[in-house]
């Protein structure tokens, strides 16, 4: 099928690889236009950029795409099909409209469930025990369109965002593939109207750790926002990232050290301090972190 690609983050390389390898004819790539970044600010291309342009496919980064110069473009290509996947950029009708059989989105969820910007993030962060991926057909709502095909897994128990993350994004780039070999026989389910709930954007202010939760939220929470923004809280002064964690025996007042193997109590129960990171330093296990700061049973966190 001739394909226009749209995304920009890594979570979408896999699905650009796949329709590459299937065979299908990319007319073009669009992500988001170059940020600066780094410590120079200098404008880096996206991810979806760096890899469209290895593979030598044309690539465009409109600013928007609601005016009609750029709507003229995106018709011109005359595609098949423009397959979605954390593009970044609200659709027009009339882009929505200009491929043969539409643009299809690859939603990280179980629609209708999660909804929106963040739907790793809030399904662990919410405890849920599966998740999955949906190819839905594009509407102009928030992704309210019909489902073609879905595929479900389970969380596992000490699941981090990035892991999940990865996960979903080689599971959405084989079901793609297979929607499309499959699209003319594929019979659209409308979402229903119950069990509908919103992935809202992560906020930094979510970030801060309170040990007086019960110790089940605080693992949500740690591995739900690991690695970005990353829970956190304040050592000596010193902002410090929990990246892992895992649920805990034990108990004691909030934010208290259990033992030297950073064991925290939390309002009830405790979790287990796996993966820290100082403000500023890289990642280290919970062992090689211990051997600089020292922090002593019956230490009590901050909660940030």
């Amino acid at each position: 099928m001739r394909v226009i690609f749209m995304g920009t983050p890594e979570f979408s390389v896999p699905v650009l690889d796949a329709l590459v390898l299937a065979g299908h004819e990319i007319a073009a790539v669009y992500c988001q236009p170059p940020r600066p970044a780094g410590r120079g600010k200098k404008d880096r291309p996206s991810a979806v950029q760096q890899r469209a342009e290895a593979l030598g496919l044309p690539v465009r980064y409109p600013v928007s795409l609601k005016t009609d110069e750029a709507q003229a473009e995106f018709a011109a290509l005359e595609a098949d099909v423009a397959v979605v996947v954390a593009y970044g950029l609200i659709l027009p009708q009339a882009v929505l409209d200009a491929p043969k059989s539409g643009c299809l989105n690859i939603h990280a969820s179980l629609l209708p469930r999660w909804r929106g910007a963040a739907p790793i993030h809030r399904a662990i962060m919410a405890g849920d025990e599966e998740t999955g991926v949906c190819i839905m057909q594009m509407e102009a709502g928030l992704d309210t369109g019909p489902v073609l095909m879905r595929s479900t897994t389970p969380i596992r128990s000490t699941e981090t965002t990035i892991e999940l993350h990865d996960r979903l994004s080689t599971l959405g780039a084989e079901l793609i593939v297979e929607a499309l070999r499959q699209l003319p026989q594929l019979a659209p389910e409308q979402q229903p109207d119950v069990g509908v709930s919103y992935a809202s954007k992560i906020d930094k202010a979510e970030a801060r750790i309170d040990w007086s939760r019960p110790a089940a939220d605080v693992d949500r929470q740690i591995r739900g926002l690991s690695p970005f923004p990353g829970a956190w809280f304040e050592l000596n002064d010193t902002r410090v990232k929990v990246l892992a964690s895992a649920l805990a025996e034990g108990g004691g007042s909030a934010g208290e050290g259990l033992d030297a193997s950073l064991t925290v109590a939390c309002g009830t129960g405790a979790v287990r301090l796996i993966c820290l990171q100082r403000a500023g330093k890289a990642a280290q296990d919970a062992e090689t972190f211990q051997r600089g700061a020292q922090i002593a049973a019956g230490t009590v966190l901050s909660k940030g």
